[in-house]
């Protein structure tokens, strides 16, 4: 699993949230219609918003560090 935040909180990483949750916004406000996309698009603020101010909540769950910096400075 600590390989896996790394990775998430890495410019890789963090590039692949960001695109996910852009992706999700369009699919959720373009494409699926009624309230299904307002939820889906809602749903891709999560990991755009994680993406761009650096943080991950995948790891705090798990225990970890919850911003990206002190998942970076992990050994």
């Amino acid at each position: 699993m600590k390989a896996l935040f790394k990775f998430m909180a890495s410019g890789t990483g963090r590039l692949v949230r960001i695109v996910a949750g852009v992706a999700l916004i369009v699919l959720g406000l373009l494409v699926v219609k009624d309230t299904g996309g307002i939820i889906l698009a809602v749903i891709g603020l999560v990991p755009l918003a994680a993406g761009v101010f650096d943080f991950c909540l995948f790891s705090a769950l798990f225990g970890g560090p919850f911003t990206g910096a002190q998942i970076r400075a992990s050994k």
